[in-house]
């Protein structure tokens, strides 16, 4: 029983290192939105 707890709370501490350590590249999608000119002037 203690080495499942064992190797659960590892698999635990490791998956937040790794996602506190990765770095994870953003999204190279480009989009464009139409704005009516009467929103913008107010």
């Amino acid at each position: 029983m203690r080495f499942l707890l064992a190797v659960l709370l590892l698999s635990l501490v490791g998956g937040a290192v790794f996602l506190a350590t990765w770095d994870m590249p953003p999204p190279r999608v480009s989009f464009e939105k139409v704005v009516r000119s009467e929103r913008v002037t107010g």
